[in-house]
């Protein structure tokens, strides 16, 4: 069985090893290349999480976020 919460606590063993990769993984790429690497990270882990009613939450968080942070 799934588990079908989002896990909003901390999860990661070593953040800053986490944002080291992520910021290296778009280092001189140009915007249109990092925007493309940032949907196929978001295909690859949504694959791998696989729960729709996770991705459906984590989706949702993530755009009230854009939404409060950057209002129109």
């Amino acid at each position: 069985m799934l588990d079908t919460k989002l896990i909003l606590s901390p999860n990661l063993d070593d953040y800053d090893g986490f944002y080291d990769m992520l910021t290296e993984s778009h280092h001189e790429l140009d915007e249109g290349q990092s925007k493309m690497l940032s949907a196929q990270l978001i295909l690859l882990l949504s694959n791998h999480i696989g729960d729709m009613a996770v991705l459906r939450d984590a989706f949702a968080l993530a755009r009230v976020n854009v939404e409060r942070t950057l209002p129109r």
